[in-house]
């Protein structure tokens, strides 16, 4: 077989190459001009970001949203034209646009979930439920700090350091509350249960002292309460339960996560005192008797003392 036959193939496809070479080297450069202008975009909205927070504490909220609208769309203008750019491709775009009404449905139901995604986050941005930097609870099992507010997820991390990805149309329907909307300051339930027998106002009286005295403890007394005569921590005694007479104290602290250390370091220091000053915290108890010997029948019915051995749990 004669050579320039097998090498004609080659030679036609270094043709094809060399002629569109320039066109391969503009696309090149438009590319790496999107990938450029987008890490520029994202640099300078992610310092200006920095430098706001610090400086003049800047919800950064609608700037995150924003940087990734503009990221977005200058990929999408990129490669868009870069495509373009490319023969064999534009042809198959001027096919496409020959058939826009029939694409336009087909994207329209393809992409429905995606479009409702950046639709909801747009108006979660508007109408801000919640921010970054926010303290939420979604399905009273889902709690962290909202981390970012993309075209198409929230991001939550939670307290162990784990990224919750919440598509933006669930969210936008969930009930959640939130920790830091309007008012940051948190009150903080502190309930213990005391015996019948303890002294109850003494009890009273050690936990109103140890919350007063807790550093984060924030007096929300109003000058005419004071006044008044208000005391600066309330505590009342709320049930009669069972076993134990339960208490509660109402402790303010300035956010969701000085509240919940106060809650924990109260809790700890009332039950020193309570131990200390005799209070006794009632704990459940069972009592199980059993026979031993003889007709399991009879056993049942006519156990004796002899026969009955008691244990206390």
């Amino acid at each position: 077989m004669n050579i320039h036959v097998l090498m004609q193939p080659v030679q036609n496809l270094l043709h094809t190459f060399l002629d569109n070479i320039e066109t391969l080297i503009l696309v090149a450069a438009i590319l790496l001009m999107t990938g450029t202008l987008a890490w520029i975009i994202k640099r300078g909205f992610n310092r200006f970001i920095e430098r706001s927070s610090g400086e003049m504490a800047v919800d950064p909220t609608n700037y995150k949203f924003m940087q990734h609208a503009l990221v977005g769309l200058v990929y999408v203008t990129g490669i868009s034209f870069a495509i373009y750019l490319i023969p064999p491709l534009s042809h198959i775009a001027g096919s496409l646009i020959a058939g826009a009404g029939i694409l336009a449905v087909a994207v329209g139901f393809a992409s429905q979930q995606a479009l409702g995604n950046i639709i909801s986050g747009l108006f979660i941005v508007i109408y801000k439920p919640y921010r970054i930097n926010d303290r939420v609870t979604i399905r009273t099992d889902l709690r962290g700090v909202v981390e970012d507010i993309n075209l198409r997820h929230t991001i939550i991390r939670n307290f162990e350091n784990q990224r919750i990805i919440i598509p933006n149309s669930l969210i936008g329907n969930e009930v959640l509350v939130n920790s830091n909307y309007l008012d940051v300051m948190i009150c903080r339930f502190i309930e213990v249960g005391v015996s019948y027998t303890s002294d109850v106002d003494r009890a009273k009286e050690i936990m109103a002292e140890e919350i007063l005295n807790h550093p984060e403890n924030i007096d929300t007394r109003k000058p005419k309460d004071i006044e008044e005569g208000v005391p600066p921590v309330t505590v009342r005694l709320i049930t009669l339960s069972d076993s134990s007479v339960i208490l509660r104290g109402w402790a303010w602290a300035a956010d969701a996560h000085k509240a919940f250390v106060m809650g924990c370091d109260l809790l700890e220091s009332i039950k020193k005192r309570f131990d200390t000053e005799g209070i006794v915290i009632p704990f459940p108890q069972r009592t199980i008797s059993y026979l031993n010997g003889g007709d399991s029948a009879q056993g049942a019915g006519q156990g004796t003392a002899g026969d009955r051995k008691e244990a206390e749990l």
